[in-house]
């Protein structure tokens, strides 16, 4: 006699259960993807304090991300009104006064309910280190200014601190290879997504995924070789180089290591005191009027001042009416003329000469726009000859392995290559002929095709030799290695420098291994689930249900 139909559906209703049951179980356990629940945004400022002027920068990430990965986006960039903070030395309250207008508009980006959870910091680069060196109590007064001024926003001030050449290096590296999404290798997603790949986080304007990507197993993926960029960065006294070098770093005093995302990186990093924009400049006149004057005679001749002032962009305490001696300046452009106190230019401490017997008096310089004299007259400033004979050494008897990968050059790298028109990646060769035949152009011509902006136009031309100059002749960059670098200002609207990466280190925003990460199922997988957990139950009932008719019948 065969099965009734009660053991016919309770064994179809058992057999059910088990199906389901263990289907429920598999999607249980497999396709579990990193999740990110709702979430508020964290904000951050930082105030970076240069040597020419002070601007404010305010992040904001997601809070989930605090401590693991935070997709950090620029909010607020703001440039301080007035010079830098170390230009305040005889009155430094107004170095903390000067700040208030950007905090001001820092305060009104970041809601007030996140005020006292914001996180604020100062740093300070060359422009202070330079006062630290010729007066260091000035300098402390300016810190104590600027950290009581801050102290009383309603922001959580952590400090003003002064950076080193080699921390400023550093954090300018990981700022770009953040922003670039570099320190972790980014694995190309199948069309429409894949398993087992994580989530893939996306800076507005950016089209490489920021933020760590995962391999299946749930760990970070070491970048690649080579995908790493190097920074190069110029201020106003001083000028950075870091980068990832293919060989060993002989000198250990120029390596930083770091430990991001369960991967260390050794980067090479120096900082050149004196070398930076403003400082190059004011070197480069200083030592043309020693030359000039020690011989008795300007560069391109001697002769008494007289005539007008033209065109002159030096502050008004340099500035004067009377006439004196002549310097001709071959980066300037020929029918330029202004005139400075003598007594001003030797203030900084990045000149060394003394002062000529008449310091106290006038000088009157003149532009020749000779480019070839120019380009001699910006070798004069760097020590070449400490170099001769020995392998891996740039200038000023500086170790450095020579320069490999892409680089990205920012700051007034970029300014004055924006200017000049040569941000778009042109050759070498354009590159030459288009900064000489600048130099070569009359003062009056070049006033004319830049209204506005007069300024700052006498010194582009002296900048774009004195790049050249460093890069190549310095740096050991060639034709060949030229197409590496790129001039930027922004990536995806965040703006390069090492303000990002010093709030990063400091927030402890980028971790130095794995942490650990939630699991759970995309919506499809967890709607299946559910949908045969129902099942399960279902026929679990209905078999308890017939088995009760069973016995009972």
């Amino acid at each position: 006699m065969g099965p009734t139909w009660k053991q016919r559906v309770l064994s179809t209703l058992l057999g059910a259960t088990v199906a389901s049951g263990l289907t429920t179980l598999i999607l249980i356990l497999v396709e579990a993807t990193s999740v990110l629940l709702p979430t508020d945004t964290k904000f951050g400022v930082v105030f970076d304090a240069g040597s020419t002027h002070t601007s404010l920068f305010v992040y904001r990430w997601p809070a989930d991300k605090q401590n693991s990965t935070g997709v950090v986006s620029q909010a607020l960039a703001c440039q301080v009104k007035g010079p830098g903070i170390s230009s305040y030395a005889s009155d430094p309250a107004q170095a903390g006064e000067s700040l208030q207008g950007c905090l001001e508009e820092a305060l009104v980006i970041i809601p007030q309910a996140k005020h006292q959870e914001t996180p604020a910091f100062l740093g300070a680069t060359a422009g202070m280190r330079l006062l630290s060196q010729k007066n260091s109590s000035q300098a402390t007064a300016i810190f104590a200014a600027v950290s009581q001024a801050l102290g009383r926003s309603p922001l959580d001030f952590r400090g003003a601190e002064l950076l080193t050449g080699q921390d400023e290096g550093a954090f300018g590296w990981i700022t770009i290879n953040y922003i670039l999404g570099r320190l972790v290798q980014v694995p190309q997603l199948p069309q429409g997504g894949g398993p087992g790949l994580g989530l893939v986080w996306q800076v507005p304007g950016l089209t490489a995924p920021v933020g760590p990507q995962y391999s299946f197993s749930g760990e970070w993926i070491r970048p690649l070789e080579g995908t790493l960029v190097g920074a190069l960065d110029m201020g106003g006294a001083s000028t950075q180089i870091t980068f990832v070098p293919r060989g060993p770093i002989l000198d250990e005093s120029s390596q930083a290591t770091f430990r991001l995302y369960g991967s260390e990186h050794r980067v090479y990093t120096h900082s050149y005191l004196c070398f930076g924009h403003d400082q190059m400049l004011t070197r480069l006149l200083a030592q043309l009027v020693q030359v000039g004057l020690a011989a008795g005679k300007g560069v391109g001749g001697s002769r008494t001042a007289s005539g007008p002032v033209l065109g002159s962009r030096l502050p008004p305490d340099l500035l004067q009416a009377s006439p004196g001696p002549v310097v001709c300046h071959p980066c300037y452009h020929r029918g330029y003329r202004a005139m400075l106190s003598l007594a001003t230019l030797y203030e900084s401490p990045c000149v060394h000469t003394l002062p000529p017997q008449h310091g106290a008096g006038n000088l009157t310089v003149e532009g020749t726009g000779s480019p070839t004299a120019c380009v001699s007259a910006i070798q004069g400033l760097f020590n070449f000859s400490s170099c001769e004979g020995r392998g891996h050494c740039t200038f000023d008897g500086v170790y450095q392995p020579p320069v490999q990968g892409q680089f990205y050059a920012f700051s007034s790298f970029y300014y004055t290559f924006a200017f000049l028109n040569l941000t778009s990646k042109q050759p070498l060769a354009t590159v030459n002929t288009t900064v000489w035949e600048f130099c070569q152009r009359p003062w009056k011509q070049v006033k004319a095709s830049a209204p506005g902006q007069e300024r700052w136009l006498r010194d582009y031309c002296a900048s774009g030799l004195y790049i050249l100059t460093l890069l190549l002749e310095g740096y050991g960059f060639s034709e060949e290695t030229w197409p590496s670098i790129e001039f930027r200002k922004q990536v995806g609207g965040t703006s390069i420098g090492w303000t990002l990466g010093y709030m990063l280190n400091l927030t402890s925003m980028v971790p130095a291994a794995v942490p650990a990460q939630w699991r759970a199922q995309s919506y499809g997988v967890w709607a299946a689930g559910a949908g045969f957990m129902v099942l399960t139950l279902g026929a679990t009932l209905g078999a308890a249900a017939v088995h009760l008719l069973r016995t009972h019948g």
